[in-house]
């Protein structure tokens, strides 16, 4: 599993192989079932994780029950809840598995000590939060301006292999929109192929 996060990283930073045995050593792998849940509202985040396999959704519950989901995490991404992992405040979010997954994680501690140790993985680290940054304020953009037809055509754009793996009223969740209005959209799609 760590040759996933090894790729993953060497496309990103060049490393050697004695800095990733030290990543390796701090890290450790889990698998979760399908709907396993890796944080709750209320309790602390407190580790990085890098997802080899699987599918995962951060969201969070409205006042009228309602959940919100807030991002999906497919291979090759990161699943996390900064505001907590940043200020060591209770979530307001929850992550779970939307099939089953294997995941890298590394304690926070662990974590800060190899950005101080290895250079390339905090050049990394420093490109990763500034592309995530980036990628929040689109996906901003997209929910204030777009309509249903373009959220719906930059979510298949964004989340290829997503669309096919969740429950539609997921989907509409993210994007701000009606499951009926989701399913009105796809048909019209399928229509014009």
């Amino acid at each position: 599993m760590f040759e996933v996060f090894e790729n993953y990283l060497r496309g990103w930073v060049e490393i050697s192989d004695e800095e990733l045995n030290i990543i390796r050593a701090a890290s450790t792998e889990k698998n979760l079932r399908k709907w396993q849940s890796i944080l709750h509202d209320g309790e602390v985040w407190k580790i990085n994780c890098f997802i080899a396999s699987g599918c995962f959704r951060l969201y969070r519950f409205g006042k009228d029950g309602t959940d919100h989901t807030l991002r999906f995490g497919v291979e090759n991404w990161w699943i996390s809840d900064q505001e907590s992992y940043n200020n060591g405040t209770p979530s307001l979010n929850n992550i779970e598995a939307l099939a089953a997954s294997s995941v890298i994680i590394w304690t926070k501690e662990n974590w800060n000590e190899l950005l101080v140790s290895i250079p390339s993985l905090r050049l990394f680290y420093e490109k990763l939060l500034a592309r995530s940054y980036e990628t929040s304020q689109h996906r901003i953009y997209a929910l204030i301006s777009g309509s249903a037809e373009e959220k719906y055509l930059e979510f298949q754009k964004t989340y290829p292999s997503v669309f096919n793996k969740v429950p539609l009223h997921m989907v509409a969740s993210y994007l701000g929109i009606s499951r009926e209005t989701l399913s009105r959209i796809r048909k019209e799609f399928t229509k014009k192929k």
